[in-house]
């Protein structure tokens, strides 16, 4: 019997075509946004499309498997955004992505925000040809959530502890929390926010135009 190495042929395939991608995304600054369902991504996305609304011209693309819900929130708030429904697969794959943004005018936009599938396991080792991994973890969730989800945590570039507000009324805590993800990834930047009350959303959107003024800054 011969084993042939599928998964291990299309992991490869995505990661060329998300190189590909990332060398198209010339002076736009791309977020691959991951999370559990009910974290806060739509609302972080929200909050940030909002308040960066006037400066900052932001794309969205949504992952989910099934609904446009995500997405008619987004448009709600004024942004282009395209949908992508995976029918149950559990991640956004690259060539999902290439044909998404034939519908956006990416080369117009400031940032691009990719709000993949709900879940901390499969988006976690897909290339999207972003610039930062993203990944949200909501107080709720337990401060060991980047214990029990290393792998999420240690590819991620930056981590959004949402649902900062909540602390007084669970046992769980966000300094908790933001130690246990430093134990995964020393180098992730760490941001306690409430998409709620807006809490520590401006120490946020500081570093996603920091991030966005570096970008532009090396490819001159």
């Amino acid at each position: 019997m011969v084993n042939i190495p599928v998964l291990k042929e299309v992991t490869e395939a995505n990661t060329i075509l998300a190189d590909y991608l990332r060398s198209r995304f010339t002076h736009v600054l791309v977020l691959n946004v991951i999370a559990s369902p009910g974290a806060g991504k739509t609302s972080l996305l929200e909050r940030t499309i909002t308040q960066l609304n006037g400066t900052l011209k932001i794309a969205v693309i949504e992952g989910d498997p099934t609904t446009s819900i995500d997405a008619e929130r987004i448009a709600a708030v004024g942004m282009p955004v395209v949908q992508i429904n995976t029918q149950g697969g559990c991640h956004l794959e690259a060539r999902q992505i290439q044909r998404a943004v034939e519908q956006l005018d990416v080369a117009d936009a400031d940032v691009l925000i990719i709000e993949n599938v709900g879940n901390l396991l499969c988006p976690t080792e897909w290339d999207l040809g972003e610039d930062i991994k993203v990944v949200v973890a909501s107080l709720p969730e337990g401060d060991d959530k980047p214990l029990k989800y290393p792998g999420a945590f240690l590819k991620a570039q930056a981590a959004v502890i949402n649902k900062i507000d909540l602390e007084p009324y669970i046992a769980a805590k966000a300094a908790t929390m933001r130690e246990n993800a430093l134990k995964i990834n020393p180098g992730l930047a760490i941001f306690e926010v409430s998409c709620t009350t807006g809490e520590g959303i401006d120490v946020w959107l500081d570093w996603v135009r920091q991030k966005l003024a570096e970008k532009r800054a090396a490819e001159g």
